[in-house]
């Protein structure tokens, strides 16, 4: 039997359509849909067990993949079989796990896992701003327990106009990549990078990819509405008892209001509301203990929240005694590790971030092979966050999804500042020794650091800054923390990280827990972050004011050079002997790529001393010598022949012509040695190709001037053939000098 289809289609305004689509594939999912747009099709499917997990959040699991065949293409390695997630594909995972998970009710516990597969693959369209989209449109129609449709949309500026899901092209013109996620209501993720914009422009930006949004929310309700919208299904809600939840919060909320405003350090305040908490506990006989143990923690953090919250509100006052706007105390260091190219300190109240630079060539770019994008980056980033960060002891297990989008964001932060003819691959590494509060912050500025003090040449100095919003919806009151903790990030209604120079922003992100937040208090917020950043900024500009002249005298100087195409053989030599020799007798690296628009040969040098890269540019320069017809060049004698002397040019060692023995002096010569010997240096003139020999031709004799007396021997008779050019009467044809119609010896013999 034929399924039956059900299909919107989402106009996006330039002639591109997004459609999606239901009833054909993986129906025995709670819900699937295929988006399609061009040529690209992702498949999503949503599954949640029907029984409650005994566990207090929601076990969600959002997993995008891209799949090799999408794009026509074997998958690398071994098994050419798809493996662990790469980091794009994680940081998709993110990106749409942050919109979705605040939507399901709050004791709504069952495990749920939502899969997004690229099947298809369109060059011009990225899949990404899309998953976000489909994973909505699949959840509508299940019967989840979800509190509205969602959409993601990339909105990008090209020419001064914005972009909804700019393709790849467009992208590489624009001034802003950002990717927003809302529901028709509400912007609740903001994440992105930019060419150091204002905050009215990236609230616009926000603007307009909101009103699209809203098109395509729209459009799940009609898709919904038509397949036959389920019933939500009915679970086991938590357990809760309101006379308890107000017995705890008159119990707790004075002592914990009390030692907020005391404004201690985080190890005194973790103690103290600990204390409160046991005493609560205490309260009550072990039987109600053991029945009610999750009941009072439960309502004891929601008593702390309120209290923390109200004394923000009410004093502008915060849990280590700060105002909303101060920032807590920096201190900065760089070149702390001797061995590194690069190194610095960044410490801001209790985080501290230790940043390294490594300097390398192309060869060591980070190679990204996804069906959706292949390439390389010659500058990036990876942030580590062991677990003694924060003074605890757990198991390491790989990379983390959080380390990998911290550093995806300090990396867009950065690297609109390294400049695009810096000769290096650059890599970045954080290593995170305390946290307590935006250490994806540190590591930018730790990082802005590390690279002045390794000699990169940043276009500009780049500061981050973590903020908070707290805001009361009925009294309208509300407060913008700057430089915020650990635990207000988790009691605020939003949380965002700003990055960028003293003229603009260059990345930024945004999780937004209220409904409604409206665009004013939204550039309120972002007013009060660039103050924040150019406080922070300062700190940085006082340590390192500008970065280093040059890399250290441990780290590799990099030369890069161009030479014609025809040329990189020449350089390489068989089987890569002349290389290969020339790195091992230099000490250095040398790295060739081929420009694919001039097809020009792009060489790197890498070598701790400019010895090494002198000698090899050398070599460089004697394969691109090129004498000039009618120029006079010295030369140095590095063998004698019976007819000529082998000699080069001593600006270009290496590069070699015959001196033949007619050409040494106006006066006969018998023996080559009468005339010149080993070592010998002295200038001949070049003459270019002789069209007799079709080889390059020098004299020295033609600057000598000519002996008194001398008479020109008679021109040499073109009917000879073979012998020497000086015509002294013998006919000495060798075997490469034999005329064009002599016969073969077969033929002779028929003769």
């Amino acid at each position: 039997m034929i399924p039956k289809v059900f299909r919107e289609v989402i106009d996006l305004g330039d002639g591109r359509e997004i459609s999606i689509e239901t009833g054909k594939l993986a129906k025995q999912a709670h819900g699937s849909v295929v988006v399609q747009s061009g040529k690209c099709m992702l498949l999503c499917t949503v599954v949640s067990n029907y029984k409650q997990s005994p566990v207090d959040f929601l076990p969600l699991t959002v997993d995008y993949r891209e799949k090799f065949a999408a794009a026509g293409r074997y998958p690398g390695g071994f098994f050419k079989r798809e493996a662990r997630p790469s980091d794009g594909e994680v940081l998709t995972m993110r990106l749409v796990d942050r919109v979705l998970r605040p939507l399901f009710p709050k004791d709504y516990h069952s495990e749920t896992q939502v899969m997004i597969q690229l099947m298809s693959h369109d060059d011009d369209v990225m899949p990404d701003a899309m998953a976000g989209l489909a994973a909505s449109a699949a959840i509508q129609l299940s019967d989840f327990p979800f509190e509205c449709p969602i959409s993601e949309a990339r909105v990008g500026r090209v020419n001064g106009e914005f972009v909804i899901n700019p393709t790849r092209s467009q992208l590489l013109e624009s001034d802003i990549d950002m990717m927003i996620g809302a529901s028709a209501d509400s912007v609740m993720m903001v994440e992105g990078e930019m060419d150091e914009i204002s905050e009215e422009e990236m609230t616009e930006a926000i603007k307009f990819a909101h009103e699209a949004i809203k098109v395509q929310c729209a459009a799940q309700v009609k898709l919904a509405e038509a397949f036959g919208k389920k019933e939500v299904r009915e679970y086991e809600p938590e357990r809760s008892d309101e006379d308890l939840a107000k017995k705890i919060h008159d119990m707790a909320y004075d002592k914990v209001y009390a030692v907020a405003k005391a404004g201690s350090s985080k190890h005194e305040r973790s103690a103290a509301f600990s204390e409160i908490k046991e005493e609560i506990l205490a309260s009550f006989s072990e039987e109600e203990q053991e029945d009610l143990s999750e009941l009072i923690s439960k309502y004891y953090y929601k008593a702390e929240k309120n209290a923390i919250r109200d004394l923000t509100l009410n004093e502008g006052l915060r849990l280590d005694g700060r105002k909303t706007t101060d920032i807590r105390p920096i201190w900065c260091e760089v070149d702390y590790l001797p061995s590194t190219h690069g190194s610095a300190i960044f410490t801001r109240g209790e985080t501290q971030a230790l940043a390294t630079v490594t300097l390398g060539t192309s060869r060591e770019a980070n190679q990204i092979d996804m069906p959706s994008f292949e390439g390389e980056e010659r500058f990036y980033l990876h942030y580590n966050f062991p677990p003694f960060s924060t003074g605890e002891a757990r198991p390491i297990r790989g990379t983390s999804r959080r380390e990998v989008g911290h550093g995806n964001l300090a990396q867009r932060a950065l690297k609109g500042m390294v400049p695009e003819d810096c000769p290096y691959t650059v890599r970045v590494v954080s290593e995170v020794l305390e946290s307590n509060g935006s250490s994806s912050m540190a590591t930018v500025c730790s990082g802005t650091m590390a690279l002045m003090d390794a000699g990169v040449q940043l276009k500009k100095p780049v500061s981050g800054i973590a903020m908070g919003l707290i805001s009361d919806g009925d009294s309208g009151k509300y407060a913008v923390l700057s430089d915020i903790l650990g635990d207000e990030d988790h009691l605020g209604d939003m949380d965002f990280k700003v990055t960028g120079t003293a003229d603009g922003i260059t990345a930024c992100q945004m999780d937004i827990k209220v409904k409604g937040l409206s665009y004013e208090i939204l550039v309120n917020a972002l007013k009060q972050a660039r103050d924040g950043r150019l406080h922070i900024l300062e700190k940085l500009t006082d340590t390192i004011a500008a970065p280093n002249a040059d890399v250290k005298g441990h780290a590799p100087k990099m030369v890069t050079r161009r030479i014609p195409n025809e040329f990189i053989g020449a350089l390489i030599g068989p089987g890569g002997k002349v290389i290969q020799e020339l790195q091992k007798e230099t000490n250095t690296t040398i790295v060739i790529n081929e420009d694919p628009v001039t097809e020009e040969g792009i060489v790197e040098i890498l070598g701790v001393g400019n010895e090494g890269i002198d000698a090899v540019q050398a070599k460089i320069d004697s394969l691109l010598f090129k004498p000039e017809v009618g120029s006079i060049y010295e030369v140095k004698v590095i063998k004698m022949l019976d007819f000529g002397a082998v000699v080069e040019y001593t600006e270009a060692p290496g590069n070699e012509v015959l001196l033949h023995v007619s050409e040494l002096a106006w006066e006969r010569t018998e023996n080559v040695s009468d005339v010149v010997n080993m070592g010998d240096v002295f200038d001949v003139k070049y003459f270019g190709i002789d069209s007799r020999t079709r080889k390059e031709k020098v004299s020295r004799k033609a600057i000598l001037p000519k002996p008194e007396g001398f008479k020109e021997r008679p021109p040499r008779d073109d009917k000879r053939s073979g012998g020497r050019d000086n015509n002294r009467g013998r006919d000495n044809r060798g075997r490469d000098n034999r005329r064009d119609d002599r016969k073969p010896r077969e033929d002779k013999k028929d003769d």
